[in-house]
This record gives structure tokens, sequence and C-alpha cells, in this order.
């Protein structure tokens, strides 16, 4: 029986425990306050007054003894006990006021009520079942020297039946809190658990994610937002201490929502980012939600997709072209070996053959930009890395070519296919030398690398002593087909700029004595 008997738990029992209490040491100083009064000679009249009041003084100690000993009781056995002391000792009080008149009988029902909060089933019915009975029982020994009246047994079978009403009310009232509390905690459980989820899922996100209140302090930082921005850290700082231009932004979309945020460049990170904004109108402290987007990454994959067609269409443009081609190149080789042909004939015929080598040469270049393969960027040390590949370079050059290198102190770590970055310096130096050589019997190129003081970016400079490019020109630089040579396809410089942005790294033409062109690398770190 004490085995199917339990305790609530956590704060919620030691309540009900301390109201249990409470409740029994309020009966116990109330009655012993009307046996010390004078009130107990007009209400108690057919009451045996020194076994009542024993009885109530028994009561009061027996309960505060109780309550300095079992104050914070859990366990089954100790909670029956109690109730069970409890309902016998107002059941004793019951024959001692003198039955139904005395209204002790009301207490117990109360106390039967209380237990039950603290027993269950059929334990808690036991507790009802002995009040009952004590209540029945002091009723027929009263009445043994009392004559009854013909309501008084009405009465008891309603005190003893309202005993068992009441440990079943509570009964059921308990169990349907329970069932109440269990669904809380399990809403509460998965709450928690989409919570953690959200997080989760928010901090793993690409898009830079934060949260401003109405003072524009940040109350949410994701992981990628803080990378983007270059910060360690930014809960509870004011964004307009750390970047006044996405401030700016911000005023600016308040003011009209319509408009696209124009995108800006971070100086910590080097990162261009395009900032959008939502505001959390359910707020109530008017929230506002930024997302960041690298546009290095969207430029990246719209790149990709812009080659992937590029390789469709110019595959089948190559196709129709080379076998036609071939044709006329090898009909020129033919009439050139003719010895009918005279001079002024056989100079056509080279000018034809000479055109059909170009168009191959141009269709190559075509070609190997749509086979080339997926962007693998890997962390590289350019240090290390440049000084290899200038010793290679070195062994395949001529005597009449010179590269120069200067490396500067710093950090020079990014994040690059190095298989591109080599085909993209062979092209830059190659057409550096090309273009030294038409001022200087000695073909020359410089590499310099170095640290930008601004973004703290990488840079590679690769610079020539040739005449440099027309102020008009420069514009038209990295455009396909676009040369100034007449051997030239137009498709290098381009070429490279494409591998350039695939890598998220950008080259530059900077007008200056000679040619200048810039790399400037990307930041050394893995995107999450």
């Amino acid at each position: 029986m004490i085995a199917e008997t339990s305790s609530h738990g956590g704060k919620q029992a030691q309540r009900l425990l301390r109201l249990y209490h409470l409740y029994r040491l309020s009966i116990g100083i109330t009655l012993v306050l009307l046996i010390s009064s004078n009130v107990d000679n007009r209400l108690l009249t057919s009451a045996n007054d020194d076994l009542l009041r024993s009885g109530s003084w028994l009561y009061l100690v027996l309960n505060i003894l109780l309550v300095v000993f079992f104050e914070n009781t859990r366990r089954p056995a100790q909670l029956f006990s109690l109730a069970l002391l409890d309902v016998m000792l107002l059941c004793c009080l019951f024959y001692a006021g003198g039955g139904v008149a005395s209204a002790i009988g009301n207490l117990l029902i109360v106390s039967v009520a209380i237990s039950n909060t603290l027993l269950r089933r059929r334990i808690g019915l036991l507790i009802a079942a002995i009040g009952a009975l004590g209540i029945v029982g002091s009723s027929f020994l009263l009445n043994l020297s009392h004559p009854p009246s013909p309501n008084d047994y009405l009465q008891v079978g309603t005190l003893g039946a309202l005993c068992f009403a009441a440990a079943l009310l509570v009964q059921g009232l308990i169990r349907r809190v329970e069932v109440s509390e269990t669904l809380a905690e399990q809403k509460a459980s998965e709450i928690v658990g989409l919570e953690a989820l959200n997080a989760l899922i928010l901090q793993r996100m690409r898009t830079g994610i934060l949260v401003l209140d109405e003072q524009r302090r940040v109350q949410l930082a994701n992981h990628s937002a803080l990378s983007l921005l270059g910060s360690s850290r930014l809960e509870g700082c004011l964004i307009d201490d750390h970047f006044p231009a996405l401030v700016e932004r911000l005023h600016l979309w308040l003011s009209n929502p319509t408009l696209r945020p124009q995108s800006l460049r971070i100086a910590n990170s080097g990162v261009e980012l395009q900032p959008s904004f939502i505001a959390l109108d359910p707020s109530p402290h008017h929230q506002t939600l930024v997302f960041l987007e690298d546009l290095a990454q969207i430029a990246q994959q719209a790149q990709q997709l812009k080659l992937a067609a590029l390789g469709r269409l110019t595959a089948g443009i190559a196709h129709e072209i080379r076998n036609p081609l071939g044709a006329i190149s090898h009909a020129a080789q033919l009439l050139r070996e003719s010895e009918e042909l005279n001079s002024a004939d056989q100079r056509l015929t080279q000018i034809i053959q000479d055109h059909s080598q170009r168009m191959n040469r141009v269709i190559e270049n075509v070609l190997h930009l749509s086979r080339r393969q997926q962007t693998v960027a890997q962390r590289l040390n350019l240090k290390p890395w440049l000084q290899q590949f200038v010793t290679e370079i070195r062994e395949g050059a001529t005597e009449h070519q010179q590269i120069h290198l200067h490396i500067a102190a710093g950090d020079f770590k990014t994040l690059m296919d190095p298989n591109q970055l080599n085909q993209i310096l062979d092209n830059l130096i190659r057409n550096a030398w090309r273009h030294s050589a038409q001022n200087h019997d000695q073909a020359q190129v410089w590499l310099e690398l170095f640290i930008d003081p601004d973004s703290q970016l990488p840079i590679l400079e690769i610079l020539d002593d040739g005449p440099g490019v027309a102020p008009d020109h420069q514009a038209q630089l990295f455009e396909p087909f676009f040369t100034t040579s007449h051997q030239g396809t137009g498709l290098g410089l381009y070429l490279s700029r494409e591998l350039c942005e695939s890598n998220q790294a950008r080259l530059d033409f900077k007008p200056r004595q000679g040619g200048c062109f810039r790399i400037t690398f990307a930041h050394g770190r893995k995107q999450s």
C-alpha cells in the first residue's frame, strides 16, 4: 500500500506540505484558544471539557513537534504516518467535542482533502476510510451514553461520504494538474529543442545576421556576421561605434524602405557586403533584423554559372568552326606548294594560313576557358609558393628574359587554387615580358608581394618597363577579344580575371610608368 503512495516532487510538493503543516497548526491554536475562553461553555456544552482540553493541547504540541522534525519530508511512509496521525487525533477531538454538534467533522474532511494532495490512489482513499470510520465510531460511542436524534445518523453518514468525496475530488484534480504539467513540460522541452535547433541553424548560416534594438545596440550576431565584419564580439555594443557605414545605410532604408541599400566594404576584413533590413513589427523593442550577404560569394556563384553556360556555347561553336578552318588551312598549304603560283599569290596563301592559325589559337583559348575545372580553393602561403614558382619560371626563361621577386614582411596566407594561380601568373608574366621587349633588348618583370595597410589583405603586383597602356584602352583591358597586338587573341587578361574572381580574388590594372597588374587576394579563412 505504501509503495503505491507518492509525494509531489520539487517546490510544489514542498508548498503543499507547508500548507498542511500550517493548516494543522492553525486548527490546534484555534482549539486551544476556544477552550481557554468563555466561548466554549456556550458552543461546546455537550463536550467532555477535560478530554477536549487535553486533546486540544496534545494536538497542538504534537503538530509543533511534527513541523519541527518533518518539515521537508518526502518519503511516502512518513507522509502516510503524518496524515494517519492527524486523522486519528481529529477523530478523538470529534468524540471529545460531542460529535456532529462540535463541527470538528468539517475540519476532518478538510484534513482528508489536504492529505490526498500528498498521497495517491488507494493509500489516499485509506486515509478517507479511516476518517469516515472514526466519525462513525465516535458517533456510535457517543450514542451509547446520550440518546441520538433522527438527524444525527444522516449527518454522520453525510460526513463519512464527504470524506470519500473530498479524497476522490482532490485526487481527480491532482491527476488533471499532473497531466497539464506533463503536457506543459513536453511543450517546454519541444520549445527548448526548437530554440536550440534555430540557434544552431542561425549560427551555421553563411548569411550574416544581426538583431539591433531601438538604440541600434546589437542583441544578436551569428558566427557568419562576426566573420564578415571582422569582429570577435558584437553583442551589447552600439553598431554606430564600429560600422558607421552600415548605420548610414540603415538610416536611408528607414527613410525609404523600397530602396535597395548600397553595398559597403568592411575595412577590417576587406569583404564587400550587401546589407538588407527587416523591421520586426511585433517586437516591443522595435528591433531590426539585418542580413549581410558576401558579394564575393554571390559573384563567384554567378561566375560559375556564366562559365558553365559559356562552356556549352563555345564547345558547340568551336566544333562547327574548327573543321572548316582546318580544311581552309590545309588547302592554303597545298596551294602554296604549287609551282605555278607567283610571289603575290604565295603571299596571299601565307596570309590565309597565318590568320587560320590565329583563329585556331582563339578557338584553343575559348575551349580552354570552357573546359576549366571547378575551383578547388586551398589554404595557401603565398611566400614559399611564389618563391618556388619564380624558380621554375627562371629555369624556363630565355637569356633575354629576367624576373625579379621582392617580398615584404607579413602574413601572406590566403585561399586560392594553386593550379589556377599558376595559370594566372604565367599569363601575366609572359604578357609583361612581351611588352617590356618592345622598349628594351632585355625583357624584365618585377613581382612585389606585400600587405595592404588598409585592408590587411595580401597583394601581388606584376610590373614591367614596357610602353604601358594608353588611357583610352585601360577600360577595355579585361574585355574578351580586346587586344592591341596583331598576334594576340584578347582572351588572356579576360581569362586571368575570370580565374581570380572564381577564387574570390581581384585583378586590376594600375596606371603608372610601364604596366602594373595587381592581384588582391582574399583572407585565408574557411567559409563555414
